[in-house]
């Protein structure tokens, strides 16, 4: 017998609560580890102060706008969406606060336990971005979970839900845009100043911007991922249940719970993935006193077959290896339990394989990210020997990088497209199906999200680590050791970018098809005369809004160059390391620019698609959905691998090769890094939020729209 909705959406509730358990354990346990001396608190209680500050300000405005949000909401629709919105907002901020509260305490136990090993380090940083996956997945679930209960499982009244993805989806958006400027204004007036005007490493004590680049790490690379996460899968699940219960009386209860019934299944994937990483040996007395070949001593050694061991001698290769093993195991256990999850909601055996393609996607999207963007493959070392002619030629070849890595991205996910529709039209014949089967593959691309963020949020941790150990004047044993684990960060952050905009994709097609569904639009005609002017505004709308948060960056920068060349010229001894900087200073230059400048990228967000659907009208709204997602996508990709790609051409040249640090071609590696840093980090990023926010502000008022108001 088929299980019924509201049991499947129970046993997501409960596994919500299962990895609550798992963050309120682990936030424990990293927190209980060493913090190094004197000297190494006293640099993280800095970042902690100047994280915490930004991110408590940056919520008050925030504030500010859900609750203006949420009174036209209630206003003109319902009160029952009014409060998902803001249950799904404050459920958002929850987690990438924590997130974040956390990787600012764990930055200093990283750096004392690489004193100890490579291995030691990676188990706390990585520990740390266990919490942020684990916060993310578990409050979206329990946060929808408990408000669909709340509407009686009522299929008719699923559409309140879509507000909760509103509110995750606009916290996101904020919090992306105003901690990556943040981040990238600070890290681009750091380096230009320190690196190549002074001469200084990076993360000198003497550099006045070393600890707001700190805090931005944390803020954008930490909360601001958080949340950009939360609301793709928040987004995913909501776009899957809307859809089945379009599906007909008969399946729609089946076709709503799956989604829940994946998700949930998905925690237990990800918490094994998170312990082939993070999980401890047997004890090993206990484990010498028991025979090897005794059932007792097997039992007892079983687990260790599945743990990353880290060498000390471990190359970036070798790293990269133990989190991708991570990640496909948790994959393989997904595909187990999913296979169960379909088989006990009755639904057709096709689902599965819908489920299958998602995650082949997914895994396939960040190993092409992976190649684009390690340093140890051929396009990251072209950039790095274009360095030796100039910072003109790393900015070109970079660029080329960029544009050449959207091609895979694009075909794997129009072949997840392709399939998908085919495995849901087989299933039950129709295209709505199809369409669902599309939102099932994008629930099964993020079912693992719980280690996948890991791997992601983990770096700001080891970046933060290197910083510490750097201005701590900790042995140069243990900076390679930090080194190393930051260049892993980046490659890690890179495929998490990629991931998280494929996934976008496919939701962001899922709620355009809800919306068309739920706006009551019977076809779309590509030559109507509003469908082509809305395709063209919204293929638009990435520049614009790209422009917006580049230009928003450069003048942060500006502000933060002048500042560090003031403190240079005018605080006696600061070059000769007998002044003292002025942190606090660049910090607030940094919170104030970020606050200031993130208001209109992300308002348009939401304002030009209610613009459009009522002046252009709902046909006119869905071409510019789908120009958005169309040059979104693209843009994201390209944006996002060239930054890394940069990234990590400096980070070659820093090992040693074509002259290593102060050399020329080192010189022109910054130059590269500094114009890939805000698109990585601010930009590119964004734009997923951006494609999604537009669409389900589209969901939530689609009954709002009719004909437009130059209507034909």
């Amino acid at each position: 017998m088929a299980l019924q909705t509201n049991a499947s959406v129970i046993i997501a509730l409960l596994m919500g609560i299962v990895g609550v358990g798992f963050v309120l354990w682990q936030f424990q346990r990293v927190l209980g580890f060493d913090q190094g001396n004197d000297a190494m608190r006293k640099i993280a209680a800095a970042i902690q102060e100047g994280a915490s500050a930004f991110l408590t300000r940056e919520y008050r405005v925030i504030a500010i706008f859900v609750v203006i949000v949420a009174t036209v909401i209630s206003t003109f629709l319902h009160w029952q969406t009014a409060l998902c919105f803001v249950v799904g907002a404050i459920a958002s901020g929850g987690a990438g606060y924590l997130g974040m509260y956390v990787a600012v305490r764990a930055n200093v136990r990283t750096a004392a336990a690489s004193s100890r090993g490579l291995h030691e380090g990676l188990r706390v940083a990585f520990g740390s971005g266990a919490i942020m996956g684990m916060s993310v997945v578990s409050f979206s679930l329990i946060g929808m979970t408990i408000l669909y209960l709340i509407f009686n499982g009522n299929p008719d009244q699923l559409i309140y839900i879509t507000g909760f993805g509103f509110g995750a989806s606009s916290i996101a958006l904020f919090a992306r845009v105003g901690g990556g400027i943040y981040t990238k204004a600070a890290d681009v007036g750091a380096d230009l100043v320190g690196k190549v005007e002074k001469g200084i490493p990076e993360d000198d004590p003497r550099n006045p911007a070393v600890i707001a680049d700190n805090v931005g790490d944390n803020v954008g690379d930490v909360a601001g991922m958080g949340a950009d996460l939360f609301e793709s899968y928040s987004g995913s699940i909501i776009a899957a249940a809307t859809l089945g219960a379009a599906l007909g009386a008969d399946s729609a209860a089946a076709f709503i719970g799956l989604p829940f019934l994946v998700a949930a299944v998905g925690v237990i994937s990800s918490l094994f993935g998170i312990y082939m990483v993070i999980g401890e040996e047997p004890n090993v007395t206990q484990a010498s006193t028991l025979s090897s070949t005794s059932v007792a001593g097997r039992i007892a050694r079983f687990p260790r077959q599945f743990v990353a061991k880290i060498d000390e001698n471990a190359t970036l290769e070798d790293l990269l290896a133990a989190l991708r093993r991570s990640v496909w195991g948790a994959s393989v256990v997904i595909l187990v339990l999913s296979l169960l999850a379909v088989l006990l909601s009755g639904v057709h055996f096709n689902y599965w394989l819908v489920i299958l393609a998602g995650l082949i996607a997914g895994n396939a999207i960040a190993y092409a990210t992976e190649y684009f963007t390690s340093y140890t493959d051929k396009p990251t070392q072209a950039i790095a020997k274009a360095t030796q002619t100039g910072a003109a030629t790393t900015i070109i070849q970079g660029l080329a990088v960029g544009m050449m890595s959207t091609v895979l991205p694009v075909l794997i996910v129009a072949a997840a497209i392709l399939i998908s529709i085919w495995l849901g039209h087989k299933a039950d014949g129709t295209i709505a199906a199809g369409l669902y089967a599309v939102a099932l593959a994008g629930v099964g691309m993020l079912s693992t999200l719980g280690v996948t963020l890991a791997t992601d949020a983990y770096g700001p941790v080891a970046d933060n680590a290197g910083g510490i150990a750097e201005m701590s004047g900790l042995p140069k044993e243990v900076r390679h050791r930090t080194d190393a684990l930051d260049s892993l960060g980046n490659t890690t952050a890179a495929t998490g970018k990629g991931f998280a905009i494929g996934s976008a994709v496919l939701t962001a097609l899922a709620l355009l098809a809800a919306y068309v569904t739920a706006a009551k639009i019977e076809s779309l005609d590509i030559l109507g005369p509003t469908m082509l002017p809305g395709i063209l505004i919204g293929a638009m709308m990435p520049y614009l809004f790209s422009a917006l948060t580049m230009m928003a960056v450069g003048k942060a920068a500006h502000e933060i160059v002048l500042e560090v060349r003031r403190q240079f010229h005018e605080i006696p001894g600061l070059m000769e390391g007998t002044g003292e900087p002025d942190y606090k200073t660049c910090v607030a230059i940094s919170t104030e620019s970020a606050l200031r400048e993130m208001i209109l990228p992300g308002s348009l967000a939401v304002v030009v698609p209610l613009v459009v659907g009522l002046v252009l009208g709902k046909e006119a709204l869905a071409g510019l959905l789908v120009g958005t997602m169309s040059s979104g996508f693209l843009l994201a990709v390209m944006m996002a691998n060239a930054g890394g790609a940069w990234d990590n051409a400096k980070k070659w040249i820093e090992t040693g090769q074509y002259g290593g640090k102060g050399s020329d071609a080192h010189k022109a590696a910054v130059v590269g890094d500094t114009v890939g840093d805000p698109f990585k980090d601010t930009s590119g990023p964004s734009l997923n939020i951006l494609i999604k926010l537009m669409t389900i502000v589209s969901l939530v008022f689609a009954t709002s729209f009719g004909s437009g108001w130059l209507s034909f």
